[in-house]
C-alpha cells in the first residue's frame, strides 16, 4: 500500500480540520462548497438538524441547458442565486465552509457572489 498522499486525500484532511472548528446552526447555517473538474456545487446546511436548506449548482442534468461562460463566471452566478434563495428563506448570515479547497478562483467567486447578494459571513 502506498503512503503517498493524493491531492484529494490532502484536501479531505484540510476539510476535516476546518469542519472540527465550524458548524452550522438554524440562525447561522453552514455554506458548504464542492467543486469537481466540471461543476461547482454549494448548499446551505443546518448541522443541528442535519438538513440541507437550500442548494445551487451549475449542473443541469444530462440534457439540461448549461450557462455560457467560464467556470469562475458560473461560480459567481451560483453565489448570487444561492443568496437570493437564502433571502427567500429568511437567512441573512451564514458560516462559509470552503470544503478544504483553497480560497481562490471558483471558491472565491462564489463567496463574492454571496456577498453581493447580501449574505454576511
Amino acid at each position: 500500500m502506498s503512503t503517498t498522499n493524493t491531492k484529494n486525500s490532502r484536501r479531505q484532511s484540510r476539510h476535516g480540520r476546518v469542519r472540527s472548528k465550524i458548524s452550522g446552526t438554524s440562525e447561522r447555517p453552514r455554506i458548504a462548497v464542492y467543486k469537481s473538474n466540471r461543476f461547482t456545487y454549494a448548499q446551505v446546511i443546518d448541522d443541528q438538524t442535519g438538513k440541507t436548506l437550500v442548494s445551487s449548482s451549475d449542473y443541469a442534468g444530462k440534457k439540461g441547458k448549461r450557462a455560457k461562460g467560464g467556470k469562475i463566471d458560473k461560480a459567481l452566478e451560483i453565489g448570487q442565486s444561492l443568496a437570493a434563495a437564502m433571502k427567500q428563506k429568511g437567512i441573512t448570515e451564514a458560516v462559509f465552509d470552503r470544503g478544504g479547497f483553497k480560497y481562490h478562483g471558483r471558491v472565491k467567486a462564489l463567496a463574492e457572489g454571496l456577498r453581493t447578494g447580501g449574505i454576511k459571513f
